[in-house]
């Protein structure tokens, strides 16, 4: 019997881990940071916007080159050098194009890594093991997230607004998970050279080619993108309810501990029950977390929101990229996961434009509400289509 979590399988969910710890040391400040340096709501939102748009276009382009030249770790590597390399940049400067450009190169990075990683680890799993493998590694890669933070809260404590010496620190981790990349081996398997020659949206012709029940998937996770806006918008919720720093980034890491913890049980239950029913429940959660933050005012209803979101979180992103990998054709996985990524992400960029535009001109409450009830329109149509995916 294979042996579930192999030595690929455990390094790249390190990497993760060490990438993580440096990025979510800044995730939950950097709401706060732009705004301290004149970026409004609406601009945060377009800046996280397009900083995930050019990581999702990276993600179809290089997703189907590493297919076309039958290499993963090249692009694993470049791509987590980048985002270690991104972080002192952020330091530099304060001004908004400085900034867009260094949260570009962090998302390039992603670009880079992202496909080709998933199809590493979903080449290590048999496909009734999907879920857990998928599980464990977005629980390394959120303990990371938990931890990071965490750093950010002790730092901050004894050196409050030094935002920029903390990005320099951030890089630190970043360089312990490249060197980590450095262990990691690819597959002997024989190239063919007639597919080295590609274009950037070459891989936009794979949905053509893809088989029914990944175009349906893909509909619906790509009509939920578009009613996910950044997470960002969580914490300046919290800021609008005049909560602290410290306290914003205390609820951000009980959210990624919350994540971590549960990331493996769901992809367990995910390849027993089916991941169509745990998508479908992580679907309904966001919505009632969504609408939850529309109207909440106190600690314990921010507890329990938070709690609820850490449950759909690990109900969704590694088991939907898992789905994806069952129904896509071996030679093609990274190719299918960079395409769905792809235009999730660009979807993430209007969602987030969109989000920031309601909040803006009608409030915080009638965006989340906006948002929860899309989610709900999307779980009923995978509900609707019964045993077609």
């Amino acid at each position: 019997m294979k042996k579930i979590f192999t030595r690929t399988i455990l390094l790249v969910s390190f990497v993760s881990f060490f990438t993580d710890i440096a990025s979510e040391m800044l995730y939950p400040v950097m709401p706060v940071y732009l705004k301290s340096i004149g970026f409004s709501v609406l601009l945060i939102g377009i800046l996280e916007g397009l900083a995930e748009s050019v990581s999702g276009l990276s993600k179809g382009y290089f997703g189907n080159l590493s297919d076309s030249i039958k290499k993963r770790v090249p692009f694993i590597r470049s791509g987590y050098s980048l985002s270690a390399i991104s972080k002192p940049l952020l330091a530099a400067f304060n001004f908004p194009i400085w900034i867009f450009f260094a949260r570009c190169l962090d998302r390039i990075g992603k670009g880079l890594r992202t496909s080709a990683r998933d199809a590493m680890l979903s080449s290590e799993a048999l496909p009734e093991n999907k879920g857990k493998v998928f599980g464990f590694h977005r629980g390394m890669d959120t303990a990371g997230a938990a931890i990071g933070p965490f750093i950010a809260l002790l730092f901050l404590k004894f050196h409050p607004h030094s935002y920029r010496l903390l990005f320099l620190i951030a890089f630190l981790p970043g360089v312990l998970a490249t060197s980590l990349t450095f262990f990691l081996k690819d597959k002997t398997v024989a190239l063919n050279e007639n597919k080295t020659n590609i274009g950037f949206f070459t891989y936009l012709k794979y949905w053509k080619r893809s088989n029914k029940p990944y175009k349906l998937l893909i509909i619906g996770l790509l009509a939920f993108a578009f009613f996910n806006s950044t997470d960002a918008f969580l914490l300046l919720a919290l800021k609008a309810r005049n909560y602290s720093d410290v306290e914003l980034i205390s609820f951000y890491i009980f959210y990624n501990l919350l994540y971590a913890s549960l990331s493996y049980p769901m992809g367990l239950i995910a390849d027993k029950t089916g991941m169509k029913k745990v998508l479908i429940f992580g679907f309904v959660v966001f919505a009632i977390v969504y609408f939850g933050f529309g109207f909440a005012l106190t600690s314990w209803q921010f507890i329990l929101l938070f709690l609820l979101y850490a449950l759909y979180a690990a109900s969704s992103e590694g088991i939907s990229k898992a789905w994806i990998t069952n129904i896509s054709e071996k030679e093609e996985i990274a190719t299918a996961i960079g395409f769905y990524n792809s235009l999730s992400s660009v979807i993430v960029f209007l969602a987030s434009a969109v989000g920031g535009l309601i909040w803006v001109e009608f409030g915080l409450t009638t965006m989340f509400v906006f948002s929860g009830c899309g989610a709900l329109i999307v779980a009923c149509y995978l509900f609707s289509l019964k045993n077609k995916i």
